[in-house]
């Protein structure tokens, strides 16, 4: 009941970790222009994302630009568009795995190791999902980061960190987590198998040691038999 438990709970995790890796790659809250200079009133807030720049005037006006050519982006920002699009698709079938998995262990409460296929595949597939998005969300992070305390980089071109990056964030912890949670439910399903299911080597030296003894004991009572005759 208490794995059960665990399982749905999991799943819900699951699923706002994939909702969160969606809504990561989608925002552009990336990078935050930041404002050091000790300016009070500030007109306009830049955000830029992996898709578009924004430029929010005053928080009423809001326009957005997708970049215009792919070929002239960064080779980073590439391959970030690349990993953050692997970790949507691969969370989508990951939670889906893991809705199977939960399904199936109720249904079959009596067969732990064909729990665990659909469990530890699932749990392999949060994880990696859970990697993926650590990748680009850090690499960016750490980028502002040094740039920020960079005196080289001019003010204005510095940034802080954008809300697409904590959201990154705790998805990557929850993907993890649950991935990390499914893979102990395998490990778990695997042992009790093994204990309960005798292995078949065992099986066959156990009988086998049987029915020597058996025919042992029938060869000693014919000798006895023929010695008394």
């Amino acid at each position: 009941m208490a794995c059960c438990v665990l399982q749905i709970t999991g799943l819900i995790f699951g699923g706002v970790g994939m909702v969160g890796t969606l809504a990561a790659t989608v925002m552009p809250q990336w990078r935050v222009s930041a404002y050091i200079d000790g300016n009070i009133v500030v007109f306009e807030t830049i955000w830029e994302g992996l898709w578009m720049d924004c430029i929010s005037q005053l928080g009423i006006r809001l326009q957005c630009k997708f970049y215009d050519s792919v070929l002239a982006l960064p080779p980073t920002l590439e391959a970030f568009r690349a990993l953050m699009c692997i970790a949507v698709i691969l969370s989508i079938i990951s939670f889906l795995m893991a809705i199977v998995g939960v399904k199936y262990t109720h249904r079959t409460k009596k067969d732990p190791q064909g729990i665990s296929i659909f469990i530890l595949a699932a749990g392999v597939s949060f994880l990696l999902t859970g990697i993926l998005v650590m990748i680009p969300v850090s690499w960016t992070g750490g980028s502002i980061i040094h740039d920020f305390y960079d005196p080289k980089v001019p003010m204005p071109l510095k940034r802080e960190l954008g809300a697409a990056l904590y959201v990154g964030w705790v998805s990557t912890a929850l993907l993890i987590a649950v991935g990390a949670m499914y893979c102990s439910f395998w490990c778990w399903a695997d042992t009790s198998s093994k204990s309960r299911y005798p292995s078949v080597t065992a099986y066959i030296f156990h009988h086998t040691h049987k029915s020597q003894t058996l025919m042992l004991f029938c060869l000693l009572c014919v000798h006895k038999s023929y010695f008394k005759i």
